[in-house]
Order: C-alpha cells, then structure tokens, then sequence
C-alpha cells in the first residue's frame, strides 16, 4: 500500500463531493472539478474526509493508489484556495496586453502573438511584463503557464523572454574575439 493513499483527505467547510464509481465530482467557492479515477480505486466519505481504497490487493494496482489520492487532493485544494502560477517577461519591447479571452503579446517577434485563454483560467496582468495565471484546476493551471513559457523561452546569452517567477537562468558567455 501507498503511505500517500493511505491518507485521509480533509473535506473543508463549503466544500460538496459526490463519489461515483468512476470518478469524484468537488464543488467549492472557486468552482467545480470532476476528477477521473484509476480503474480499481475507490474512494469513500467518512466522517468530513475522504479515504482512498484499493478494491483488490494487486501489484498493477498498487503504484495508481497514491496518484488516485493527489489528484482528489488536488482537486479538493484546487475549489477552496484555487492555484496560482507567475511569470516575469523580461526584455526591451516585450510586454502583454489582455483583450477580452485573448492576451496579445510583444515578443521581439516580426508580428504580435496571440494566446487563447482556455475556459476556467484566470490571467490578469500587472504593469505589461507581469502574468499572473489562476484557476481551480492544477494541471490546466501549470500547462496554460508552461504554453506561455514556450511562447518565448529565456535567452541564456542576452536573459530575454518569458519566464517564470523566482526562476534563475545560468548566464552563458558569448564569443570572444580573440
């Protein structure tokens, strides 16, 4: 057995589960979740917690009892608190601006690169170089950031583009004319 799916999950005041047999459905103050489950895993509430079970003792099974258990965790943390990732964008002429479900960015690029917000995420942006991503869902928070990442990652020469809060770039030195 898993130490991880061995722990019980607290269920914070406000917060609504429906377990099925094939998922967990979590309604919060930040929204709604439905979290598929691994086959063979089963999840039950007892007494403002819930507790991940295996059906049968099967070493195949085994290795899916603690993921089953993080993402219903995830999920549960993800409609109280919600998830929250930034990203710094750093070089001269490089900004971006938020028009209704789209942000426009300026990315040294010969045009400007427009981005799609994804349903159930949240971006707001501070002074042109600061995103801030939010949302219920961990994964789609974490992937929507890593999408905007990509959009232009950091020059280890010259240390321009989008990169993530408190993340630290080794500098590598250029050429030298010798």
């Amino acid at each position: 057995m898993s130490r991880i799916g061995k722990k019980p999950i607290a269920i914070p005041k406000g917060v609504t589960v429906k377990v099925a047999a094939d998922a967990v459905e979590i309604q919060g103050p930040k929204g709604k979740l439905r979290q598929v489950l691994p086959p063979g895993i089963v999840f039950s509430q007892e007494d403002g917690t819930l507790v991940a079970r295996l059906q049968r003792d099967d070493d195949q099974l085994r290795k899916f009892h603690g993921l089953a258990r993080s993402l219903v965790a995830n999920a549960v943390a993800g409609v109280t608190d919600g998830f929250k990732k930034e990203l710094d964008i750093v070089g001269i002429g490089y900004r971006a601006e938020l028009k209704g479900k789209q942000v426009h960015f300026a990315l040294g690029y010969s045009h400007p690169v427009v981005f799609e917000i994804p349903n159930g995420i949240d971006i707001t942006i501070d002074k042109q170089t600061h995103i801030t991503v939010t949302g219920p869902d961990r994964q789609l928070v974490g992937q929507v950031a890593a999408n905007i990442h990509q959009l232009r990652k950091p020059d280890p020469y010259k240390q321009k583009g989008v990169r993530y809060m408190g993340e630290v770039l080794k500098k590598k030195v250029g050429k030298t004319g010798a």
